[in-house]
């Protein structure tokens, strides 16, 4: 299960938060905020981590 973690504003800085968090061995995923249908890459995006796993994305924003 995935839950949310962070909601940046466009596709870019969802993917480098997607290369930061899983760099470090954290599995990530990114989906477009809304209808997946209305997708470009200046929507808002949401960075998702497993559940029960927030305290180690937390860890690695920590350390950077």
């Amino acid at each position: 299960m995935w839950v949310e973690y962070k909601k940046v504003p466009n596709l870019r800085l969802a993917e480098m938060w997607k290369n930061l968090l899983e760099g470090e061995g954290l599995p990530t995923r990114i989906l477009p905020d809304g209808d997946i249908r209305s997708w470009s890459e200046n929507v808002p995006f949401i960075v998702y981590v497993p559940r029960a796993r927030e305290h180690v994305a937390d860890e690695i924003l920590r350390k950077v």
